[in-house]
């Protein structure tokens, strides 16, 4: 447990005014761009994983870096007295000049700075052409999103919002920033600031009953942002136990690990009887973890399933169970899709291209059915026992998804009546193969 809060100004507060553009579009941003109130948890989450993954990276190649050995970790408070949320991580932080910068001026990116950065330190050190180590790599790729933006998500609700931060930068003042977000803000400089940021959400009237509530922060938490790469405390307590594990090597988990994720992100209490875990760069980068149940609602009478793949990028959930990532027929399957090379609106809510979401959904299904047609050969029992319940949703498919018809005709089992195999389950292939139709 940290100790008692101790920051304060100690200087003598400048007041700026926010860039014109910054005027114009800060209450589209705060207002409009997202639909839900709660993202501002789930941004301002970010972008302290952000922070912590530029200290992280400072502290890990030598550069001058105060406070190495700190714990790198987010942590949030609720304050119900004085109808506040608080969000401080031990992170990279961030001086006068980069507080003004990336608070004064909506969209300005402090982590494509660093991601830009790391390319020319990479080109220094090495020759034309070689390709970034895969530390330089993971580094680069974990930085989410724009800090400037999600950051302003705050006044959806909140009337005043204080920021105390302090670089990791040796010898640098604490600076503290707050605004209402009208069109000025204030900064100062602060004493009693640990290396990080500190913000300080002020819960307007009606966001009170509901943020002030550890219940449903923790909800949001564990819906947003409970992969992410850190350690998140609420009130103390550790939330985000369960590690994302489509990130790691599939040798390395175990089954115990699937059985406890499967459970959690279907909200089933038994366990799956198929999963693909894999990953490509081609034509899209990303990583999928999905899951065949047991058993399905549809059989039994339960109504039409929804659909039970969510889309993350970096860890950070984007639209949870998504009816862009497979066709609707496949509706069955459980897991998770994340990937780097699909452009965000700066909400992260809504996908800017189309076309490549109907690349990543093209790309999934024509990998989802060649792991069908796959475990048909190598297991044909087991193959059998999951066509037996789930025949209706892929007869719905070949007929309705006809990008996929052919392949989806091959995983069909059929029963048949020839007297030379009565009761044969015969599919398609077979059929092709040894009479040439």
């Amino acid at each position: 447990q940290p100790p008692p809060p101790s920051e304060s100004v100690s200087g003598k507060a400048e007041t700026r005014e926010f860039q014109a553009e910054t005027r114009k579009i800060l209450d589209i941003v705060s207002k409009a761009i997202y639909t839900d109130r709660e993202v501002f948890i789930r941004e301002l989450v970010s972008n302290a994983s952000d922070a912590l993954e530029k200290a992280r990276f400072s502290a890990a190649t030598g550069s001058e870096f105060e406070n190495r050995d700190m714990p790198l970790e987010i942590r949030i408070d609720i304050d119900k007295k004085k109808n506040t949320i608080t969000f401080q991580d031990t992170g990279i932080g961030m001086t006068q000049e980069e507080l003004s910068d990336h608070l004064g001026t909506i969209g300005r990116s402090g982590s494509k700075a660093f991601a830009e950065s790391m390319k020319a330190s990479h080109a220094a050190q090495h020759n034309e052409g070689d390709p970034p180590t895969q530390d330089e790599g993971l580094q680069a790729s974990t930085i989410i999103g724009q800090f400037g933006v999600g950051f302003y998500s705050a006044f959806m609700v909140s009337p005043k919002v204080e920021v105390y931060s302090k670089s990791g930068k040796p010898n640098t003042k604490a600076f503290y920033w707050q605004s209402d977000g009208s069109g000025k803000y204030d900064m100062a400089e602060a004493t009693g600031v640990q290396r990080g940021t500190k913000i300080i959400v002020h819960l307007a009237e009606d966001a009170q009953k509901q943020f002030s509530d550890p219940a449903t922060v923790e909800r949001v938490i564990k819906r947003y942002s409970n992969f992410v790469g850190f350690p998140i405390f609420l009130d103390g307590k550790r939330i985000n136990t369960l590690g994302a594990i489509w990130t790691m090597d599939k040798d390395s988990i175990t089954d115990d690990q699937h059985n406890e994720f499967f459970r959690f992100i279907s909200g089933s209490y038994e366990d799956p009887q198929m999963r693909l875990h894999y990953s490509t760069d081609s034509p899209l980068s990303l990583r999928a973890l999905l899951y065949v149940p047991k058993s399905h609602t549809e059989r039994f009478g339960g109504g039409r399933m929804q659909p039970g793949v969510s889309l993350y990028s970096r860890k950070v959930l984007i639209e949870n169970r998504s009816v862009h990532i497979v066709p609707d027929w496949l509706r069955f399957l459980r897991g998770v899709v994340d990937s780097e090379d699909l452009p965000l609106h700066v909400s992260r809510e809504k996908m800017q291209n189309s076309k490549l979401m109907r690349q990543l959904n093209q790309a999934i299904t024509r990998r989802v059915l060649r792991f069908f047609e796959e475990q048909a050969k190598k297991d044909p029992k087991a193959y059998l026992e999951f066509y037996n319940d789930f025949a209706h949703f892929l007869k719905e498919g070949v007929v309705s998804d006809r990008a996929n018809q052919a392949q989806i005709a091959k995983i069909l089992l059929f029963n048949s009546t020839a007297e030379f195999r009565p009761f044969f389950v015969f599919s398609f292939e077979f059929v092709f193969c040894h009479f040439g139709i």
